[in-house]
C-alpha cells in the first residue's frame, strides 16, 4: 500500500497520516507530515512558550505532534452538518462556548482508531467535572460504506465511548461525508473492492469562538495512552476561558533518564529465570530488533482474552519480532498452566516479586512495552492489546513486516 500524494490543507499545511481500518483487515499507516507555518515569527517547531500555555512538557507536545496556532491568524473551523449516533442532528455551532476535539474515525476499525479511543476515554477521566461540562469530543465518519447511526452506536459502545456524555460521532450520506471531509482538509482515500478506507489523522482543537487554536496528531504514539491522553486533555482545557480552567489530572510524559524506562529511554537489559524451561532469559539477546515486552499474571481476567492475541501475532511474525512474556507476583505452577492453557510459545519469565515490574512502572496487567532494535522504549501501552492494535503498531514501527490479514 502506497499513500496518497499530499494536498494542501486550508492552512498551509501537507499532512498525509493515512491508516486502513477494517473488521478484517489489518491497517498499515504510511505517515508523512510536513509543516510550513508562514509568517515572520514562525519556526519548524513550536516555541518553548507555545508549550507553557498549553501546560504541557516538551515530551508531551512531541507525543501528540502539537502544532500550536499562534501565528497564524484566525481559522475558523469549517461546519459540520451531519447525524449523531443517536439519530438527532450534529452541528459544530452547537458547542459555541465549549471547546471540540474534532477528528475523522472509521467506525470499522479496529486498530488505531480503537487505540485512539482508549486515548479519548483517558483524556475524559483527566477532566475535571466541570472542565467536562465545557469539553467535547467530536468524530466524523471517514467510512462511506457504512454510514448509518447504527453503525457508529456500534463503534462507540464497542470501544467503551457511548458511555461518556460529551462524545459525539457524526455520519451522513456518502456526499455529505465527503464534503465534510473536504472542508476539514482532510484525506479520505475508498477502495470500493474491500469497502476500506484511508484517513487522515489529525485532531483539531476548537476553541469556544469556534477557531481553530490547535493542531496535533494521534499515530502509533497513540499507544502511551497515560501521556497522551494527558496531554490531549491539557491542550483543550488550555483552550477554555481561565476561570473554567482547573488542575487536569494524569501527568507529562517525563523526559527520557539514562537507564529509565519511560518512552525515549534505553533500560539497560536484564535476565529472569524462564517461567517454562530451564536457565535464564535475557534481553540482551533481543538487541537487533523490536521486542514486545507483556507484564501480565494468571490473576489476571484482562489477560486471558490478550495472550491469545499475542500468541497468534508472534506466530504470524514467525521471528522476526521478539516477544517476552513477564509473569508477574504468581506463583510458578499457576503461570506454568496459564502458558499451557493458552498455548504459548513465545518465552515467559518469572518475576516473583514484581522487580522488573516495578522497574517499569507497571501501574497494572496487562501492560505492553515495545523496544526498539536498539532497546530504547518507543511505546507503553496500559491494558490489553487486540490482534489487530498490535499488529498495527507493529507494521507501523517496521514497514517491512507482513501484513497479515487472517
Amino acid at each position: 500500500m502506497t499513500a496518497p500524494t499530499p494536498t494542501p490543507t486550508r492552512r498551509a499545511r501537507a499532512a498525509v497520516l493515512m491508516w486502513t481500518g477494517a473488521a478484517v483487515v489489518l491497517a498499515l499507516i504510511i505517515a508523512i507530515a510536513l509543516v510550513a507555518i508562514a509568517g515572520k515569527n514562525s519556526t519548524s517547531a513550536a516555541s518553548s512558550d507555545d508549550y507553557l500555555r498549553a501546560g504541557l512538557n516538551k515530551p508531551t507536545a512531541d507525543l501528540l505532534s502539537l502544532d500550536p496556532m499562534t501565528g497564524e491568524g484566525t481559522v475558523t473551523a469549517p461546519a459540520i452538518n451531519l447525524t449523531n449516533e443517536n439519530g438527532t442532528p450534529l452541528t459544530l455551532n452547537r458547542f459555541r462556548g465549549k471547546v471540540a476535539i474534532v477528528t475523522v474515525n472509521d467506525d470499522q476499525c479496529t486498530d488505531q482508531c480503537a487505540l485512539f479511543a482508549q486515548d479519548i476515554q483517558a483524556a475524559d477521566k483527566d477532566l475535571t467535572a466541570a472542565e467536562r461540562a465545557h469539553i467535547v469530543f467530536v468524530a466524523i465518519n471517514a467510512n462511506p460504506y457504512y454510514p448509518s447511526v447504527s453503525d457508529t452506536l456500534a463503534w462507540s459502545k464497542q470501544h467503551g465511548l457511548a458511555a461518556l456524555p460529551n462524545w459525539y460521532y457524526g455520519t451522513g450520506s456518502p456526499a455529505q461525508l465527503s464534503a465534510t471531509w473536504k472542508a476539514w482538509g482532510e484525506p479520505v482515500e475508498l477502495d470500493p473492492k474491500t469497502r476500506t478506507v484511508e484517513h487522515g489523522t489529525d485532531i483539531f482543537i476548537v476553541g469556544p469562538t469556534g477557531n481553530e487554536v490547535d493542531l496535533a496528531t494521534f499515530g502509533d504514539e497513540s499507544a502511551d495512552t497515560g501521556p497522551f491522553g494527558h496531554g490531549l486533555a491539557q491542550i483543550a482545557v488550555d483552550a477554555l476561558p481561565a476561570a473554567q480552567r482547573g488542575k487536569v489530572a494524569g501527568a507529562n510524559l517525563p523526559a527520557p533518564l539514562t537507564d529509565g524506562t519511560d518512552v525515549g529511554a534505553t533500560p539497560a537489559p536484564f535476565s529472569l529465570a524462564s517461567l517454562t524451561g530451564s536457565g535464564k532469559v535475557s534481553t540482551a539477546s533481543d538487541r537487533g530488533t523490536y521486542t514486545v515486552i507483556n507484564f501480565w499474571a494468571s490473576s489476571c481476567s484482562a489477560c486471558t482474552t490478550e495472550m491469545p492475541d499475542f500468541q497468534r501475532e508472534y506466530g504470524q511474525l514467525d521471528g522476526k519480532v521478539a516477544f517476552l512474556g513477564i509473569d508477574v507476583s504468581d506463583p510458578t505452577d499457576a503461570g506454568r498452566s496459564f502458558a499451557t492453557k493458552y498455548h504459548v510459545t513465545y518465552p515467559l519469565v518469572a518475576d516473583p516479586k514484581g522487580s522488573i515490574a516495578g522497574r517499569f512502572r507497571i501501574t497494572g496487567l496487562p501492560y505492553t512495552v515495545i523496544l526498539s532494535p536498539q532497546g530504547e522504549v518507543l511505546i507503553r501501552h496500559p491494558g490489553t492489546f487486540t490482534h489487530d492494535e498490535l499488529a498495527f503498531v507493529l507494521q507501523d514501527l517496521d514497514t517491512s513486516l507482513p501484513d497479515n490479514d487472517d
